[in-house]
């Protein structure tokens, strides 16, 4: 957990005071011209996803979970109406917008809905007290929060892996190599976490059945060795 929250401050160290100054000329996207608003509707994305982030951090903390319930309850909603879904409407109006290309665009909306429908679900899940459920739905929900800084540090490296071909591949064109890496980051960003999670609930649930299938084989044995009592 403490590797975690001091990523995911640093992150928010360097992301968010931009998007606090109120000035249009600090934003680290260029705005669109079609899209007057930009600035101010991604601001309010970066502020309300920063509380996602915050607050998932506690939120995934078995030790916090565990010792203080009632606050994982109450953090849980602020996680959820503070965080993710604001965050998640206004990423889909910025990601509608993006200044980089179709591609990009398709994998911001993918990402937003992604994240609406995944932090939805686990709420409902939780109001019904599908318990199992609500984790694994949250699980999901917590690898599309943190993906923005994977989606970051495959940006700064795919920078490095293309800046040698840029006179080459991309004919020296700047905005070529921008939407190239954009695109690419912007996928793998949020998929390669996706992926990773479900592979972690399903290595669970195989676990689980493991247990289950030792825990059937051993039963008739124990079972017979009882001697009845008349």
């Amino acid at each position: 957990m403490a590797p975690l929250m001091v990523v995911a401050a640093a992150f928010l160290a360097f992301s968010l005071p931009p998007y606090l100054s109120l000035d249009p000329s600090q934003s680290r996207v260029p705005a669109p011209d079609f899209f007057p608003p930009h600035f101010v509707v991604l601001s309010l994305h970066v502020v309300f996803g920063s509380v996602a982030m915050i607050t998932c951090c506690l939120q995934i903390w078995p030790w916090f979970r565990a010792r203080h319930p009632r606050a994982h309850r109450w953090i849980g909603r602020v996680y959820v109406f503070g965080g993710c879904l604001p965050s998640g409407v206004m990423g889909l109006v910025v990601g509608v917008a993006t200044p980089w290309g179709p591609v990009t665009m398709v994998s911001n909306v993918l990402l937003a809905l992604l994240w609406l429908g995944c932090t939805f679900a686990g709420w409902r899940m939780a109001r019904q007290r599908r318990f199992v459920d609500h984790r694994r739905w949250m699980v999901r929900s917590f690898a599309l929060t943190m993906s923005i800084i994977t989606n970051r540090l495959h940006g700064v490296v795919l920078v490095i892996l293309f800046t040698p071909q840029f006179d080459t591949t991309f004919g020296g064109d700047e905005a070529a190599l921008g939407n190239t890496v954009a695109a690419l980051s912007a996928w793998l960003g949020w998929v390669l976490p996706l992926l990773l999670a479900e592979w972690w609930l399903e290595r669970g649930d195989a676990a689980k059945r493991r247990l289950a299938r030792r825990h059937a084989a051993t039963t008739p044995m124990t079972a017979d060795l009882r001697t009845p009592q008349d």
